[in-house]
């Protein structure tokens, strides 16, 4: 089959490796091109010293694209984390259509950031959807899902990485049936009754809720964590007297308070313990002007963590929007 791939991140690294010793003709793949001095080989740098051409990402928004997918006879075209709205002119052209990898379950988790979103909102479980795309996004029929649990212990970046695992194994299995026979991709309307789309909001502007129960608290600090890479919302603050500090790791303890939420407990060599709506959290580790520190090192009892500009206890559950196409 003749493919095009617009990919980024590791998912799209995966799906490139695997096309490269595949019998596919891989005729283009569109990613970023590398940043000046970058010291990692990405996508596009892959792409070319495995010699197929490379073609900007931002490309997928132009409806001309179309006619070079129209001229290569193109079959499909995967989309993998790629970070732009594909044409809908583009989406037309491939013979069997183009297939996106999402990494939440559609239609519930459509948009960005779905694996954080999932773990703030308490869920126990997430999956990933391989979809035809259509011109609105994450709307177009389901090919494959894929779902399992999420531990207590997951972060957004170990969820991400189940994501990427069970995501690709689906990715290159549609690749298998439609390279045999087309007529086995069976398409699966999305009930859009259904349908939860997140936008590149960051929950509470990123100040951690300590009027909530532990759980939630906790559940904040761990979506927010891609640690040791970058999170798309920051790392969550409060503020400690004149000083704004991030929370990087907490830990539920189970131990009941009645005190004024964001006030420091017990300190220990594990951390401090800091008063939630219900119970003590232990928090393990700060960000301090860009250094991570130990919480211990920083808090002691009696001090109090909280929020200069925005009132907490006005904090409730993330709300989202029932529909966007």
């Amino acid at each position: 089959m003749k493919i095009v791939l617009a990919a980024e991140e590791a998912a799209g690294l995966q799906i490139l490796r695997a096309l490269v010793h595949s019998n596919h003709q891989l005729i283009a793949v569109l990613a970023a091109p590398p940043k000046p001095g970058a010291t990692t080989a990405g996508i596009w740098a892959m792409a070319q010293a495995s010699g197929f051409k490379t073609w900007p990402a931002q490309w997928v928004k132009d409806p001309n694209l179309a006619d070079r997918l129209r001229s290569e006879q193109v079959d499909i075209f995967l989309n993998v984390h790629s970070l732009y709205i594909v044409h809908r002119d583009v989406l037309a052209t491939p013979r069997l259509g183009a297939f996106n990898l999402h990494p939440g379950p559609l239609p519930r988790y459509a948009g960005l950031n779905a694996v954080s979103w999932a773990i703030l909102r308490g869920e126990e479980t997430h999956g990933v959807t391989i979809h035809k795309m259509e011109a609105a996004v994450d709307t177009g029929p389901i090919v494959y899902q894929s779902f399992f649990p999420i531990e207590e212990s997951a972060t957004a970046l170990s969820l991400s990485f189940k994501c990427v695992r069970e995501g690709v194994r689906l990715m290159l299995k549609l690749l298998e049936i439609a390279s045999v026979d087309p007529n086995r991709i069976q398409l699966q309307a999305q009930d859009l009754r259904l349908r939860e789309y997140f936008g590149g909001e960051v929950p509470n502007n990123g100040w951690v809720p300590w009027f909530s129960p532990a759980k939630r608290v906790f559940n904040f600090v761990r979506a927010f964590d891609y640690l040791p890479f970058r999170s798309p919302w920051g790392c969550p603050k409060s503020q400690f007297g004149d000083v704004e500090v991030g929370v990087v790791k907490t830990k539920i303890t189970g131990l009941p308070c009645n005190i004024l939420p964001g006030t420091i407990g017990r300190r220990s060599d594990s951390g401090v313990q800091v008063a939630c709506l219900d119970e003590w959290l232990l928090l393990k580790r700060l960000k301090i002007d860009d250094k991570y520190v130990d919480a211990s090192d920083v808090l002691k009892p009696g001090d109090h963590l909280g929020n200069q500009t925005y009132d907490q206890r006005s904090y409730s559950a993330p709300q989202c929007s029932r529909y966007s196409g």
